[in-house]
């Protein structure tokens, strides 16, 4: 099993594009971390790198204690899944499991016990032998890790292996590989621009923009202390609510005033120096408290059923909001509603910088 560590790594593309300018990073060895980020982050070119599929520019990066900068792929002890399975369309699921033991001339008796231990785990062993084109999505997902497995790598590393699948099969999937990460206790490294996933099956998650780390840390802290907009924004689903708000300060009270109204803040010093000042107040959904009799009147635009919950799309002297709530709520599209901030879920960013002034 294998840490994995970048050391000012720098990755330049003909033309003098820069797409990761100075990567710094160290994954535990068996860690589950998520690179997460919208295209073109430079996510993917990250997980490329220690796959050896990409050069580095500048800087180290290391599996272990080796440097592997200039490494073959095939000899950095790493597998890796694409999400495209890249499978032998001529071959059997069995032959595509065993083909990477076979090039390693691994005696056969022994490539028959891996491939159905692989094959029983992701419960495989009915197709066996039949071929990628008479498989389901998931099916041939399962395959690609099957092969992935039987190799026994010290790093897995997995490229939006779930982004051409359904939203059925996708949640399903995600459960798949996260078990499978606990059975084998290997380090995986795995992309997506899909927030969801990240939330649910990493251990740690890196928050990338630019080729630049925004945010590494544990899906809870992602979410409950956001660093700065971007993160705020990126993470959960719906986004958090961004509302232009002017800090007062009442006696010893904090106080934020948007849409012709205000709501109370938590006593912070950081808040002394934007007194009087326009700041970013950022809230979640579910911290927008809908149907108060004495909160802010807004109007609602769309009521969006969810099943157990509505998603309420609020304006309040147009600024938008999105308020989550529960199906019992009675208030329907056109009517106006009263809401309220839980004052302790509010956060608020520095409109210039963008960072966070306190959660």
């Amino acid at each position: 099993m294998a840490s994995i560590t970048f050391k000012h790594v720098k990755k330049v593309y003909p033309g003098n594009v820069t797409v990761v300018p100075d990567l710094n990073l160290e994954i535990q060895d068996k860690e589950f971390v998520i690179l997460v980020g919208p295209s073109g982050c430079g996510k993917s070119t990250t997980l490329r790198m220690i796959a050896g599929l990409e050069d580095i520019s500048d800087g180290e990066l290391y599996i272990g204690d080796r440097v592997v900068n200039d490494v073959a792929p095939k000899d950095r002890d790493i597998a890796m899944v694409f999400q495209n399975y890249a499978l032998y369309p001529h071959m059997t699921v069995y032959k595509n499991i065993a083909f990477g033991l076979g090039l390693k001339k691994v005696p056969k008796d022994e490539i028959d016990r891996k491939v159905h231990e692989a094959a029983k785990a992701l419960d495989l062993e009915h197709l066996l032998n039949r071929k990628p084109k008479a498989l389901s999505g998931g099916q041939r997902q399962r395959v690609a890790l099957g092969r992935a497995m039987v190799r026994n790598p010290a790093v897995f590393l997995l490229d939006e292996p779930l982004s051409n699948l359904d939203a059925k099969l996708r949640t399903a999937m995600r459960s798949e590989i996260s078990r499978l990460h606990k059975r084998l206790q290997t380090t995986f490294v795995y992309v997506t621009h899909d927030q969801t996933e990240a939330m649910t099956m990493g251990d740690r998650i890196v928050v990338m923009k630019d080729g630049i780390i925004q945010q590494n840390d544990t899906p809870q802290n992602l979410y409950d202390f956001p660093c700065n907009l971007f993160v705020a924004g990126f993470i959960g689903s719906p986004q958090m609510n961004f509302i232009d708000a002017v800090i007062r300060k009442q006696g010893s009270d904090y106080i934020a005033e948007f849409c012709g109204s205000s709501t109370n803040l938590k006593a912070n010093p950081a808040l002394d120096k934007y007194v009087g000042k326009t700041v970013v107040l950022g809230i979640r959904p579910e911290d927008v408290v809908a149907g108060e009799s004495d909160g802010i009147a807004a109007k609602i635009d769309i009521a969006e059923l969810m099943g157990a919950e509505i998603n309420l799309y609020l304006d309040c002297q147009g600024v938008k909001l999105i308020a989550r709530t529960a199906s019992t709520f009675k208030g329907r599209e056109g009517d106006t509603a009263k809401f309220t901030l839980k004052t302790e879920k509010i956060h608020l960013f520095d409109k210039e910088t963008e960072l966070a002034i306190c959660h």
